[in-house]
Order: structure tokens, then C-alpha cells, then sequence
């Protein structure tokens, strides 16, 4: 299983990470970061297939694709 890690400090909640990923299990949470951005997460990490499409697109260096 793969998982997704987040650095929720740095994000600001662009959305950009949601739109590529082909699982369509990642969303803007409602959890708010320091900066007041609504944070990336995960909604089915067992379903994430280590694409890694989400952290090469992420603007800020925010997600961490590991693959298992």
C-alpha cells in the first residue's frame, strides 16, 4: 500500500493535487493550516496507487508519495 503525506503548514489549499489524482480520493479538507488554508488529504488511502501525479504537480513541495 502506498501512502500520501502531507506537510499541512506549507499547503495552500490550491486544489491542483485533487484534480490529478486518477483514484479521485484526494479533497480539500475543512482543516485549517497556521496560514488559514484549507488543507490536501486523503480520503481512501488503500485505494492510492503510488502514482505520485499529486506531489509532482504540488507547487509548494507539500505531498510525499511512498510507495509500498
Amino acid at each position: 500500500m502506498s501512502t500520501v503525506k502531507f506537510n499541512e503548514s506549507l499547503c495552500k489549499g490550491c486544489g491542483l493535487c485533487v484534480s490529478v489524482c486518477p483514484k479521485e480520493i484526494l479533497y480539500l479538507s475543512d482543516n485549517v493550516n497556521v496560514n488559514g488554508y484549507n488543507t490536501a488529504a486523503v480520503n481512501d488511502m488503500k485505494a492510492c496507487i503510488g502514482c505520485g501525479n499529486c506531489a509532482r504537480i504540488c507547487p509548494d513541495y507539500v505531498i510525499t508519495v511512498e510507495r509500498g
